[in-house]
């Protein structure tokens, strides 16, 4: 005999019922399984902050994903990624140097971006043609939120107390020698106290030798294939000649001077420096210091520029639920509102030409020469970077220590880097 309710009782206990089923199903639906990935990037203050921003942003419009952000230092960066890529741990999401894509790929570090969501026409549609230094056979590994180029930036104080016009810096190489001898201090030893210009080629200077001093006195430093060096000629010379002269004849500037040129800078030790577009967010943290930024001077009417950058990508080991989850975020890290916060919180310009030839962006002050100098800029094809760059560094060693010549140390330079291109080539 079935026993029934009755019907008061059902009534007054159906709604606590229905109260109970949807507590129920909201709490499975909470204690779903959330999709956490994690997200390296080497440390960089205003990058570390405005990741974090993004990240909050991120994950309000996909709940269901966790994003956990990681930094390392610069110079520890790439010893992290070998020893936790390959054992499958560690970033799902990572940022790298465009240059270190050949090692990174080669050691098999990172997966190719699937086609149907990043699909290699539309990139070269969207993005400015320098992105295509992160296709290699034919299929694209990383993207980049933003791209770099190099201006010259001058504190306007420091022009003004040298009696030259604040709003006015040097346009050709001539006036810039011209203005940074008169923007130079020494004390009565003889020694700097007031660069008139950076000269450290640890930072940025390396690429203005090789992309832009080169390409002004006539030549190029590599072959269009990108597998041989070319700048062991007469325009090689006369490039790096221009560059030591700076230190050894005119005396304008200090390997080493203040530690870096960063710090000479933001000091108001060093009247001029040239740098990357990514520096403004730090120098606008800078109390009191009153700068204005410019192109690169030319030279003999040619103008040149170089162009770089940080591109993100996903390691090899990322599948399932937490490739899925890497792809939106990537997604998220490339759209034009990402660029755009990026542009103002760090001064990197936007990877899309629709978003940095906006009107407001092109015509900003401190933004807008950078800008510019991406429509004529080159983006160095490295193989292996950090050799790359050394090369150069060495090379003024061999000039400023030993005694060597321009042309001595020019192709000894270029011997050794032509070197770490075979070796990269080799197997190609």
């Amino acid at each position: 005999m079935k026993m029934l309710l009755p019907l008061p009782l059902i009534k007054k206990i159906l709604p606590l019922m229905l109260v109970f089923v949807f507590v129920l199903a909201f709490v499975v639906m909470a204690s779903a399984e959330k999709v956490e990935i994690t997200y390296w990037q080497y440390f960089y203050q205003t990058k570390q902050e405005t990741i974090d921003v993004l990240i909050d942003l991120f994950e309000k419009e996909n709940p269901d994903i966790i994003v956990e952000h990681i930094t390392f230092p610069y110079e520890n960066y790439n010893v992290k990624v070998a020893a936790s890529v390959p054992a499958r741990v560690g970033p799902n999401v990572i940022n790298l140097y465009y240059g270190w894509l050949p090692l990174y790929i080669g050691a098999g570090y990172l997966q190719a971006l699937p086609e149907d969501v990043f699909n290699p026409e539309m990139i070269e549609k969207d993005f400015f043609p320098l992105v295509s230094a992160a296709k290699v056979d034919g299929k694209y590994y990383a993207l980049p939120t933003a791209v770099r180029s190099l201006a010259l930036i001058w504190n306007k104080d420091l022009f003004k107390e040298a009696g030259l016009d604040p709003e006015i810096p040097p346009k050709t190489l001539d006036e810039l020698v011209e203005y940074a001898q008169k923007l130079t201090k020494y004390d009565k030893a003889g020694n700097i106290i007031q660069a008139g210009l950076t000269t450290e080629l640890r930072g940025q200077l390396h690429h203005w030798v090789r992309e832009v001093l080169i390409r002004q006195f006539g030549g190029k430093p590599y072959s269009d294939d990108n597998r041989k060096v070319t700048y062991n000629d007469q325009s090689g010379y006369d490039a790096f000649t221009f560059f030591t002269d700076l230190t050894e004849k005119y005396k304008v500037g200090q390997v080493g001077f203040l530690t870096d040129d960063v710090t000479a800078f933001k000091a108001g030790k060093a009247a001029m420096t040239i740098d990357g577009s990514f520096r403004i967010g730090t120098l606008d943290k800078v109390k009191n210091l009153n700068y204005g930024v410019a192109e690169v001077p030319s030279h003999n009417g040619v103008k040149s520029n170089f162009a770089s950058f940080w591109a993100n990508g996903i390691t090899s080991f990322t599948e399932g639920k937490k490739l899925e989850a890497s792809i939106k975020f990537l997604k998220f890290l490339t759209s034009d509102k990402t660029m755009e916060l990026w542009l103002k919180n760090i001064g990197e310009l936007p990877a899309k030409p629709s978003v940095a030839f906006k009107e407001e962006n092109i015509n900003n002050p401190k933004y807008g020469p950078f800008i510019k100098g991406l429509e004529y800029a080159h983006a160095t094809y490295f193989v292996d970077e950090m050799p790359q760059r050394q090369v150069w560094t060495d090379a003024y060693d061999m000039i400023t220590l030993e005694g060597k010549t321009v042309k001595e140390a020019v192709d000894i330079a270029a011997e050794t880097e032509q070197n770490v291109l075979d070796k990269f080539y080799s197997d190609k």
